[in-house]
């Protein structure tokens, strides 16, 4: 089963600043995905800055384990997070889910010399029941930052999935596994994400202007 999983942050506390930030999160959600390790990432990566190999972290991830999630699709904003998940296990999802949170509140906190939570509860847990709704969340997601305005194309935003389904993918760092599931054509799916942009930020306007 696949589900779109969201969650914000506490009164919309900005808690990705800089690239760094945002790169923290997307290690997580690749390293945890392989479900809790022997060692938490915060140690993972002091391992690896001690082999002077942190540039190659991807290249460490666990291999030969059995993998708890497949990321289907995600775009992280500067106060939330979508993530389209097919859950592979019983409660896998809850599982990944805590596990990547947890760390990068733990990550956050300790940086920014700050206690308590950082999310601002339960995550939501939507079911996909269908390939078309499928299509429509991931392109939902991938234009959040253009409905933000953000940015004005989506492949303008580095913290989300879309060059993945837009760009040949030898050639980005491959975080999420669709094929199985989605019959990707990059020129027609850009073509499918751009004409819903206009549409899109009409729809954001509305909702803030009666909310």
């Amino acid at each position: 089963m696949v589900y779109h999983i969201c969650n914000r942050s506490i009164v919309d506390y900005v808690i990705f600043n800089n690239e760094k930030e945002f790169s923290r999160m997307l290690l997580a959600i690749r390293y945890y995905q392989y479900g809790k390790q022997a060692v938490n990432l915060a140690r993972f990566i002091k391992d690896a800055t001690s082999k002077n190999s942190l540039c190659n972290t991807e290249m460490m991830l666990p291999v030969g384990q059995k993998i708890l999630v497949n990321v289907i699709a995600y775009c992280l904003m500067p106060t939330h997070i979508h993530i389209v998940l097919e859950e592979l296990a019983d409660n896998s999802i809850s599982v990944y889910i805590n596990n990547i949170l947890n760390s990068y509140t733990r990550y956050f906190n300790v940086k920014h010399n700050r206690k308590g939570p950082l999310w601002e509860g339960p995550s939501k847990k939507i079911p996909i029941n269908t390939d078309e709704q499928l299509m429509h969340v991931t392109r939902y997601i991938h234009l959040n930052p253009v409905t933000a305005y953000i940015v004005n194309k989506p492949e303008e935003w580095p913290y989300s999935s879309y060059k993945e389904y837009i760009s040949n993918r030898k050639s980005v760092t491959k975080i999420c596994s669709y094929e199985h599931i989605l019959d990707i054509r990059p020129d027609l799916y850009k073509k499918f994400v751009d004409d819903a942009i206009v549409y899109q930020r009409e729809l954001a306007h509305i909702k803030d202007t009666i909310s």
